[in-house]
């Protein structure tokens, strides 16, 4: 891993970037870089883009536990910091993984992460997924545990109340969901000391989630959209021979043509517009670039009619579908989405 911090000149100044106001009133960029490698790169070049991100400008980096990579990112801001960067700046999200939500797991995995990255405080934590069901690393699809659940609120709140702990011990800023659904968060919030600021989801052209992000604005819940141009390098156990590939999709491609940039772009710049806040990854620089670059306001900007064009392109096609964490009596993968607008037991 690089051990030193060279500013870019040609970067973007991290006060260019916009920002989004919190329902705490706590400042997250309009854009981030996620830091999840799957099985194709290291933890060592996972930190080197990290690094090459701040470098250029970025300050939002999203992490995780399950991941495997926090210490070798920790090593990553450190080089930061030390590079003058002031820990104010930046924007740093974590999350509790399944097999931690035991009574005090949360709080005992909080601060774990914050020693694996060298902090005193995460700005942002995440329930990563609202049940405790986990795989084995590199399970097939088809594995299924034999102690995973379907979704129960009395557990979903006993990690929430620890959430809220960890932002009273100010071990945390800000606190919020992942991978949940309407009816779960319907719970959430009628049980809930301290709303959720943030609920991280699966966003791209062709997985719109209309409902679900107009659901959130409406209770001041900033939607974060993971896998935004529709994850091409997403682990293998994730596709399915029904997927569709958002960067192929004719009015993705029409729209790029027009702005003279690769399709991707165009897929996190109508995220970015939509008031979604993106966190493509990558390790390379010029797409680290790029990727930065959409949030600017004045950078690629699709149209009126582009973004409604845009909203038609809706495929439904969710490529994260979690089939490792379903209980063994579930009826599919289905069962984990609350698709009829009730939660399965």
């Amino acid at each position: 891993m690089r051990i030193e911090f060279r500013k870019n000149s040609q970067g973007i100044h991290p006060a260019d970037v916009p920002v989004k106001v919190l329902n705490n009133g706590q400042r997250m960029p309009a854009i981030g870089i996620g830091t999840f490698g799957s099985d194709l790169y290291s933890a060592d070049q996972v930190a080197d883009a990290v690094i090459y991100a701040a470098e250029f400008g970025q300050r939002s980096f999203d992490c995780a536990s399950v991941y495997s990579n926090e210490s070798e990112i920790g090593k990553a801001f450190q080089v930061i910091l030390e590079g003058g960067v002031p820990r104010e700046e930046l924007f740093i999200t974590s999350k509790v993984w399944n097999d931690r939500h035991g009574e005090g797991e949360v709080i005992a995995s909080c601060k774990q992460t914050l020693a694996d990255l060298g902090l005193d405080y995460l700005d942002l934590y995440l329930v990563h997924w609202p049940f405790p069901n986990f795989h084995p690393p590199g399970c097939s699809v088809e594995s299924r545990s034999p102690d995973s659940t379907p979704y129960i609120h009395a557990d979903y709140i006993m990690v929430w109340r620890q959430m809220e702990q960890l932002v009273e011990e100010g071990l945390v800023r800000s606190i919020g969901t992942s991978n949940m659904t309407i009816p779960k968060m319907n719970l959430l919030l009628e049980d809930c000391e301290i709303q959720p600021a943030v609920n991280e989801m699966e966003l791209h052209p062709h997985f719109q989630q209309q409902a679900f992000v107009e659901y959130l604005e409406k209770r001041e819940i900033q939607p974060i959209g993971f896998c935004p141009i529709g994850s091409p390098k997403r682990p293998e156990r994730d596709k399915t021979e029904t997927d569709t590939v958002d960067i192929e999709d004719p009015v993705v491609v029409r729209i790029a043509e027009r702005l003279g940039v690769h399709p991707a772009v165009v897929c996190l710049k109508w995220a970015v517009q939509r008031g979604v806040v993106p966190i493509p990854f990558s390790v390379t620089p010029s797409k680290i670039e790029s990727n930065l670059r959409c949030a600017l306001s004045d950078q690629w900007v699709l149209t009126d009619a582009e973004m409604q064009e845009m909203a038609t392109i809706d495929k439904g096609c969710r490529l994260i579908k979690g089939q490792v964490f379903l209980w063994e009596a579930a009826s599919g993968w289905e069962a984990l989405w609350d698709l009829d607008g009730s939660i399965e037991s």
